[in-house]
């Protein structure tokens, strides 16, 4: 993609993943000159290779109370999806110790609604931006459907859709017949199901591709492979963004590099509670009896996405820093897992095999907001799995702020400022 000829524009974006192209792509609309700085391509972080999940009901944070009895208890079972390498790492330690205190009734409650707000808004989002730019994606409205092997997690997944149903967001209840009326493909263990219709889903790698051509067509200038070098401040503003192609100015900056927003934060003398999380994926074929819905295989963690195009495997949560190096035995507990559900699991040739890094804030709830000390540096990151569900509401949340006027979703809940000791 050429790059702009002039070396200033109105808006800075850092990072080409999809919550810097959603926030590019809303000021762009507004008729503001944009650019976008990617140190790699567009999308080839953490949006790549998910499972392109469109998940709005997916509102109960990580951090629910008795989370970390649950997975130390999985952990011992050997079925947890949760690994965490052993190293001297005190980041990490400070993020587990924060995560733990934020693991309580009140968080719960607190984060269910600001997620939904964002949830919510993205629906609408979407669905007007998937017509109106015509992006090919594979976008699909069926829902997604929760497979359960074992009976006592099914009937206690009651307790979580209780939770759901004053948000509009309850889902059916399916015996053992039932499930496999709705999903043939489901294997002889499958016991139960929970069907929550009002999720969707798409291909994230397809989405963008698309998005970013719209957002060309919008005037965003892209500049890849264009590494952050260094950030230049003066008098409370940033001055300059150092890059590896140059130096650029903007009257606004956006950090939204997702999981590496913690480097370039930390050296504005910004210490944000965000761990890289690492999943995985496994691209493939379609095999010969493949879901139609995607799956959510709820004891094991993991998704199972169908598309016209493709079908994929996807999941785990690994903490083990910045390293991107693909592990087979995860890879291979997928497929491991899948035959657990499903009657043909995976499908041949393997397309793509892949590893990737979610910016996984310690309290479940994305960052959106100016720096306080720096009056033109914004900083969107920390959407953990959320990222693409959340992307459009996030773009509109991060226009209306630069913008002065009031935003569409209360900017409260994802304020920096409710963390105290960042700087």
């Amino acid at each position: 993609m050429r790059s702009s000829t002039s070396r200033h524009s109105d808006i800075l974006v850092v990072g080409g993943g999809i919550i810097g192209l959603a926030c590019a792509y809303y000021l762009a609309r507004e008729g503001r000159s944009v650019r976008i700085a990617e140190k790699e391509t567009m999308g080839a972080g953490a949006a790549h290779g998910n499972c392109g999940l469109l998940f709005v009901s997916d509102l109960p944070p990580l951090c629910v109370p008795g989370a970390i009895r649950h997975e130390l208890i999985r952990t011992l079972k050997g079925t947890s999806p949760l690994y965490i390498k052993p190293r001297p790492d005190l980041s990490l330690l400070v993020w587990l110790l924060r995560f733990a205190t934020h693991c309580n009734r009140i968080h719960r409650d607190h984060a269910m609604r600001a997620r939904d707000s964002l949830l919510r808004a993205s629906r609408e989002f979407f669905d007007a931006l998937v017509a109106e730019e015509r992006l090919e994606c594979d976008f699909d409205h069926r829902g997604v459907l929760i497979a359960f092997i074992d009976p006592v997690s099914l009937d206690g997944y009651a307790s979580i859709n209780r939770l759901l149903e004053p948000f509009g967001l309850g889902a059916r209840r399916l015996d053992r017949q039932a499930v496999r009326r709705l999903e043939p493909a489901l294997g002889d263990d499958v016991c139960g199901g929970w069907h929550h219709p009002a999720d969707s889903h798409l291909r994230p790698e397809w989405l963008m591709r698309s998005w970013s051509q719209a957002a060309k067509k919008r005037g965003v200038a892209i500049e890849e492979n264009c590494s952050v070098t260094h950030i230049d401040t003066q008098k409370g503003r940033v001055q300059a963004v150092g890059t590896s192609r140059g130096r650029f100015t903007a009257d606004h900056i956006i950090l939204a590099a997702g999981a590496w927003t913690t480097a370039m934060a930390l050296s504005l003398g910004i210490r944000l509670p965000i761990q890289p999380g690492k999943g995985y994926s496994i691209t493939m074929a379609r095999p010969a009896s493949y879901p139609g819905l995607p799956l959510y295989l709820y004891e094991r963690n993991m998704v199972v996405t169908p598309w016209k195009s493709g079908y994929r495997l996807g999941g785990t949560m690994e903490f083990s820093g910045f390293d991107t190096t693909l592990n087979a035995r995860r890879l291979d507990n997928l497929e491991r897992s899948a035959a657990l559900y499903l009657k043909t699991p995976v499908g041949r040739p393997v397309v793509e095999r892949w590893t990737g890094l979610r910016p996984m804030c310690a309290d479940d709830l994305p960052i959106i907001d100016r720096v306080p000390h720096l009056k033109n540096l914004y900083i969107a990151t920390g959407h953990g799995m959320l990222g693409i569900s959340t992307a459009p509401a996030t773009g509109r949340l991060m226009a209306d702020m630069v913008a002065g006027r009031k935003p569409l979703v209360d900017p409260a809940p994802f304020s920096i400022q409710r963390f105290s000791g960042l700087r």
